[in-house]
């Protein structure tokens, strides 16, 4: 048992729970500057993330925070789309990269993602929108489609299934902090554990390591998720954005 991965797996999993995004953008580079294939490293945020979001998702469920017509529209695209790009990638293209290119796929997705949402947060203040005045069926294709768009970044590099989608959510749709937080991880409970499934199958998962983040994550994913009304997320999603801008900085360079 290793006491640095549960603590690890704690602090990620008290993220999750508290704001919905950081899962993969946080753990994935951490296991890949501590040493681990980027390939085994990606495989095993998807199992640790799918247990990890299954505890948050529960608490979430229970306090009634989750929107599940919005949660709908979401898989509907997102997850026969992370299906297929992960089946293309791994399959068909597996000959064409290396760890290099995987290390960069994770580090651009990551400076993009922290860089979107930070503008999003410090420059577009305005709270209300046209899209968010329009009720949810008028937007149900839009949202299919950003469940393609999304789903397919996340079966190629595991990164995205909150952030991305909290940041879609954000603009599009007006809910209250702890619905969006709930909603959000919600879905990518049920988009990580498909694609989970996939990456199981090609044998890029260390379970041994699986068990020691998830010693850590499900108590933290647990406590994160009864303190989402307590702290103001906009404050706790700062501070992940810098630390995963800081993170995609690093695996790029």
């Amino acid at each position: 048992m290793s006491i640095d991965m549960i603590l690890i797996g704690f602090l990620v999993g008290s993220l999750v729970g508290m704001t919905g995004v950081g899962g993969a953008s946080l753990l994935t580079p951490i296991l890949v500057l501590l040493g681990i294939n980027p390939v085994i490293a990606i495989g095993t945020d998807f199992a640790y993330n799918s247990i990890t979001k299954l505890f948050g998702a529960i608490q979430h469920i229970r306090q009634k925070t989750v929107n599940f017509q919005l949660v709908k529209y979401l898989a509907i695209g997102s997850l026969p789309a992370a299906i297929l790009a992960n089946f293309l990638f791994y399959y068909f293209f597996s000959s064409y990269y290396n760890e290099a290119l995987i290390i960069l796929l994770l580090g651009l997705v990551l400076v993009i993602v922290s860089i979107i949402t930070l503008v999003q947060i410090f420059i577009i203040r305005t709270p209300v929108n046209r899209w968010k005045l329009k009720p949810l069926s008028e937007k149900r294709h839009i949202t299919i489609i950003a469940g393609v768009i999304i789903g397919a970044i996340v079966g190629v590099t595991s990164i995205g299934a909150g952030s991305l989608f909290a940041l879609f959510i954000l603009y599009f749709y007006n809910l209250k902090s702890s619905e969006l937080v709930g909603t959000d991880i919600t879905h990518a409970f049920l988009l990580v554990s498909i694609v989970g499934i996939l990456m199981a199958g090609l044998g890029h998962i260390d379970y041994i390591l699986v068990g020691n983040l998830l010693c850590g994550s499900i108590p933290g994913a647990l406590i994160g998720s009864k303190l989402t009304d307590k702290i103001p997320s906009n404050v706790m999603r700062i501070v992940i954005l810098v630390i995963i801008l800081i993170s995609g900085i690093s695996l790029i360079f």
